[in-house]
């Protein structure tokens, strides 16, 4: 492995670099939230680079399983780690202070409603951020 995949880069977007710190500094990610809901951080791949990435999404779980929403506020474009998923489904979650790692596989249908519906009810505005792109969401099970 070369050496710049050692270490996973932080966002350079200032608030997820900033949840990020706080994440790693206290060792969980308890008490890290967004409008009083907590995340989950995810570990990730970069498609093209092999670089690690972190990317604190919001805490959505089910028995175990974890969803990634890849909504980035109702953009019309997809987030870049949404990308780097698709490439790398392989990725790192850390919930509380449990690391764990996991598979992502992008759903459809009757399954991805169902984690919508849940993604909803874990953070309503992501029903808010689908009335803004035309762009079906995308929603991961990570098991």
């Amino acid at each position: 492995m070369d050496g710049m995949a050692e270490k996973p880069e932080l966002s350079p977007t200032d608030w997820v670099r900033d949840q990020t710190e706080k994440i790693l500094e206290q060792g969980t990610t308890d008490g890290v939230e967004v409008m009083g809901r907590p995340v989950v951080l995810f570990t990730t791949t970069g498609a093209k680079s092999g670089q690690k990435r972190y990317t604190p999404l919001m805490r959505v779980e089910e028995n175990g399983k974890y969803a990634m929403v890849a909504s980035k506020g109702g953009d019309p474009r997809h987030p870049a780690w949404y990308h780097n998923v698709k490439a790398n489904p392989a990725v790192t979650v850390q919930d509380g202070t449990e690391v764990r790692e996991m598979t992502a596989r992008e759903l459809s249908g009757d399954e991805r409603e169902h984690w919508w519906s849940l993604a909803v009810d874990a953070y309503p505005p992501y029903a808010e951020y689908q009335t803004k792109t035309d762009r079906q969401i995308p929603v991961f099970v990570l098991e």
